[in-house]
């Protein structure tokens, strides 16, 4: 059974996990297009939507502990 300290953890595991992927990729991206280097969008455009996969996986490990 999934307790609260599990979904707390989750949420809190998702977030820093999201925020680390999100904030490198944004940084990384950041940097290249000040440079001049317009692959940096390659890492800028994707930084939000790869940073909640992150949580999503987590998610789904822990309700696949549901059965």
């Amino acid at each position: 059974m999934i307790s609260r300290g599990d979904i707390l953890m989750l949420g809190i595991s998702a977030g820093v996990t999201g925020g680390l992927v999100g904030g490198l990729m944004l940084g990384i991206g950041m940097n290249l297009i000040v440079a001049g280097a317009n692959i940096g969008w390659l890492l800028l455009l994707p930084a939000a939507p790869l940073s909640g996969v992150a949580g999503w996986v987590l998610a789904r490990r822990l309700a696949g502990q549901l059965t």
